[in-house]
């Protein structure tokens, strides 16, 4: 019985610190992200692309292409900045743990082998969706959709892990959009993909 009571008095402690350490996460991504509306323009374009797909009107279809392109243009600049701001947090703040579960307040105690640097993730998206806004690529139009919508989920995936955990960010992913973390890497740039795995990996 006392063995209980103390594994349920461990896990409550657990869970609170758990739960302190994410908001504390939490509030300083939402801090940077404040002046910038990069979700609502990620919700925006995804939902663009699949209306494109759909559109059976040829110059409905350039006029939804036109605009997406725009939105593509707006959402790569914002996020350029916003990974900017991020690069001035504190080093020891942007650590992330490779662990698949939050365990909290332990990454001043894990090796550096199994955290990596958020500043660095974000600036590796910041370059990615940049570089597909502005054709760098060269896909075709579909290919091009699915690229970016691919590139535009693993950076929300990033962004989720930063505040939770791998395993909440893709479950997120997968409940949010029904794709898994698997399929998203494979659908991103080979540059974006090689770059990716060599930080969280």
């Amino acid at each position: 019985m006392d063995l209980l009571i103390a594994l349920v008095a461990a896990f409550i402690v657990f869970a609170l610190l758990r739960g302190r350490e994410q908001a504390r996460r939490i509030a300083l991504l939402g801090q940077v992200l404040g002046p910038y509306r990069i979700e609502p323009m990620l919700e925006s374009l995804t939902e663009g692309y699949l209306r494109w797909l759909h559109e059976g009107d040829a110059e409905r279809r350039t006029q939804i292409w036109g605009t997406l392109a725009t939105g593509e243009q707006t959402l790569a600049s914002q996020f350029s900045r916003f990974a900017a701001d991020f690069a001035r947090v504190p080093a020891p703040q942007a650590q992330i743990s490779k662990l698949p579960f939050a365990l909290p307040y332990a990454q001043p105690l894990l090796p550096g082998r199994w955290l990596f640097d958020a500043r660095r993730l974000f600036e590796l998206h910041a370059r990615a969706i940049d570089a597909l806004a502005q054709g760098s690529a060269g896909l075709p139009d579909k290919e091009h959709a699915y690229r970016m919508t691919a590139e535009l989920y693993l950076m929300q995936h990033s962004c989720h892990w930063f505040c939770r955990s791998k395993t909440v960010a893709s479950a997120r992913l997968l409940a949010r959009h029904r794709c898994s973390h698997a399929q998203v890497l494979a659908g991103v740039a080979p540059d974006t993909r090689r770059d990716y795995e060599a930080l969280v990996r």
